[in-house]
């Protein structure tokens, strides 16, 4: 029997944690075998989302002239990363990166920029963008600008915005340990203020910045309670500038253990394989999907990833269906085989001729 897709109609997650505080600290520890933990939340994965995978791509569309300084980023202030600064894009820039993202196969098209958050004039373009790419390429919009009211989240919301992503990205009493410039009460109000407007909350964690288990299982709680429906993880790369003290050794295994956690305290909720999927969990990339419903493809903030043909190949392998936003994103996947003749002289490169 074919597993139904269930679509949350209130966007909110409803459906109680299906482990407590000890069970999701026996995950982590790794008392619970590996096996064990990615089978049961397999079947919430599955029951609420089937063999979906939902792809997003990030634009980030204002880059530096930061005044925060969260430790884990490179556009934070006086990081020194190197990293190309530039201001709010375009309004039709930012247009064709969407448009671009829907030829992809996006199913949702997200903005992100750098900052404490938008002024006034800043949201009025964002608002601007945001219902022309609404209604003209009827793509979801999730958008990511930092700190906001009620009043700032209203105008977002009657342009047609679907998502806020707002990080809580630790638990609160790890957060002093990352930011000074605002606090973790700070990004809490926010999300409180795109939920009291009708905007669907996006907001996860970044792991590997010196948490302890209880920190993750803590914040993992927190989004639960806020109700919180896309929960992006993230695994802390250490680009340059950055200024987390003691970072964690993230092994897959453990990256694996951790998506678990989260799966399992928010059963309903999306959960998805973001920043440093690559380089964290390497070769079981693929065993992630049986958890995560959803994940970011073609890059980063300031990081590249892999590219979204790969992603779809490992959708595809896994035994999932890439969840695009038309039928029209499977063109511009084009299956390879690498043993084709058109491919055999750099298979067998030592080889000096191939006998035709």
């Amino acid at each position: 029997m074919q597993t139904q897709t269930i679509e949350n109609p209130f966007n909110q997650s409803k459906i109680p944690s299906l482990i407590n505080e000890s069970e999701a600290l026996s995950i982590l520890s790794g008392k619970t075998p590996l096996l064990e933990a990615v089978w049961s939340a397999n079947k919430p994965r599955e029951e609420f989302f089937g063999k979906k995978v939902r792809i997003h791509i990030l634009d980030n569309i204002k880059n530096g002239h930061c005044p925060e300084d969260c430790g884990y980023c490179a556009q934070r202030k006086n990081g020194n990363s190197g990293i190309q600064e530039y201001t709010l894009k375009n309004p039709d820039e930012i247009f064709e990166s969407a448009k671009k993202a829907k030829e992809s196969g996006a199913y949702r098209f997200c903005m992100v920029t750098a900052g404490t958050g938008p002024n006034k004039n800043a949201i009025g373009s964002l608002s601007s963008t945001i219902k022309r790419i609404s209604e003209e390429l009827g793509m979801k919009v999730c958008l990511s600008a930092g700190i906001l009211d009620n009043e700032k989240a209203m105008v977002l919301k009657e342009a047609g915005l679907d998502r806020y992503n707002h990080n809580l990205n630790t638990s609160e009493s790890h957060y002093g340990e990352i930011c000074t410039t605002h606090t973790f009460s700070d990004r809490i109000n926010t999300l409180k203020a795109m939920n009291d407007v009708g905007v669907g909350l996006c907001s996860g964690v970044i792991v590997g910045m010196g948490e302890s288990f209880e920190d993750i299982i803590n914040v993992a709680f927190k989004l639960k309670e806020l109700k919180v429906i896309s929960i992006p993880i993230n695994f802390f790369i250490q680009v340059a500038g950055h200024a987390i003290k003691n970072p964690n050794t993230l092994t897959p295994e453990y990256c694996i253990r951790l998506l678990c956690v989260f799966r399992l305290i928010n059963p309903d909720s999306e959960i998805r394989v973001a920043a440093g999927r690559e380089g964290h969990l390497r070769s079981l990339q693929s065993m992630s999907l049986m958890i995560a419903n959803s994940l970011f493809a073609s890059g980063y903030l300031n990081i590249k990833g892999s590219d979204i043909n790969q992603t779809i190949q490992m959708i595809n392998d896994c035994g999932y269906e890439a969840d695009f936003d038309s039928h029209e994103g499977n063109m511009i996947y084009e299956k390879t085989d690498i043993y084709s003749e058109d491919n055999i002289k750099n298979l067998y490169k030592y080889k000096k001729s191939i006998p035709s």
